[in-house]
């Protein structure tokens, strides 16, 4: 037996595998507040109490942070995780991997029905190096190497470096920004829910058309005034969210493509995250692939990589299920 799990802020998605001979049958799974807990520990033996006797081989979870000699102090929670207390507690080898690390992993096993094609490749899928970028409650960039046989996770912090502006508009944006947030703003700034939010006031407040007055009432109320604005794009009742979002996939584009060059992945970037599925159309609309390949010497290797958006939100927790099977073999 296998247990994963994706471990967010927010929630805890764990599942328990049976390893056979095909790979691997998923018995269960189940989502934990992550704030009602002191540990994940605590998650962990609430969950395998419905499993008296289970005998577990390995185990692996994605969660966000660096990751330092199997420790991480978790990102928006208060807990300290550490391999050696997992495996104490669990009684099997563990494996942490930064939720983007599993992400990475995980997206090379969701099908065609999974995934949303924006750019066919002209280099065979997979077989190369691949990115990995998540645009969500902050930004996550991880890589898969490939030695030739398989692919080996790799962690980036790559959302906290420098937003680079591409055009006279976006060095306006940077500069709005940097009153705000000073000098270093980091691309999570604006890739991002909260980035849309950022992007809408900067071309709000620059003049670039007026904010009607039932939004402003909107988000006024609104838990998530990123979704408000995004919801007003795609409908296209509002010139100003239209705007921010076509900004925001233009951003986005650039940054998927300087991680493609990061790591040169000819075998594919992948956009995943919870923001990409419900903005497909946007994506869709050429703003995102043409500042993906706007790279100069570079554009034609850019236009031949397969880009692709993963809808399956478990891909995390997939991934973390099949490194641990791996762990196995």
């Amino acid at each position: 037996m296998i247990i994963a799990g994706d471990i967010g802020g927010t929630k805890t998605l764990i599942g328990l595998y049976e390893r056979t001979t095909e790979g691997m049958h998923q018995r269960a799974e189940r989502t934990f507040a992550s704030a009602h807990y002191p540990s994940l520990e605590a998650i962990l033996s609430e969950f395998l109490r419905d499993f008296p006797g289970v005998r577990l081989e390995t185990a692996c979870f994605g969660i966000p942070g660096a990751i330092v000699e199997g420790r991480v102090h978790t990102t928006n929670l208060t807990w300290n995780v550490a391999e050696a207390a997992l495996e104490r507690t669990l009684g099997c080898r563990v494996k942490l991997l930064n939720d983007l690390q599993a992400t990475a992993f995980g997206v090379r096993y969701l099908g065609p029905g999974e995934l949303e094609i924006l750019n066919h490749g002209a280099t065979p899928r997979h077989k190369g190096n691949i990115a990995v970028i998540a645009a969500g409650t902050g930004l996550g960039e991880a890589f898969l190497c490939f030695d030739g046989s398989q692919h080996h996770p790799m962690a980036s912090e790559g959302g906290h470096a420098d937003f680079a502006p591409r055009d006279e508009r976006q060095i306006e944006l940077l500069r709005y920004l940097q009153k705000q947030f000073g000098s270093h703003v980091s691309n999570e700034r604006v890739l991002s829910g909260p980035g849309i939010h950022n992007i809408y006031c900067f071309l709000r407040d620059s003049g670039f058309a007026p904010e009607p007055p039932w939004l402003q009432q909107e988000l006024a109320g609104a838990a998530d005034r990123s979704a408000v604005i995004s919801q007003a794009g795609l409908a296209g009742k509002c010139e100003l969210c239209v705007e921010t979002l076509n900004l925001f996939a233009a951003i986005y584009g650039a940054e998927a493509g300087n991680a493609a060059l990061r790591c040169m992945a000819l075998g594919g970037v992948f956009i995943a995250g919870g923001i990409a599925p419900r903005l497909i159309a946007v994506l869709r609309n050429g703003k995102f692939m043409q500042a993906f390949a706007d790279k100069g010497r570079m554009s034609g290797v850019l236009r031949g990589i397969e880009v692709s958006v993963a809808l399956n939100p478990h891909a995390p927790l997939i991934g973390a299920a099949h490194f641990a099977l791996n762990l196995t073999m």
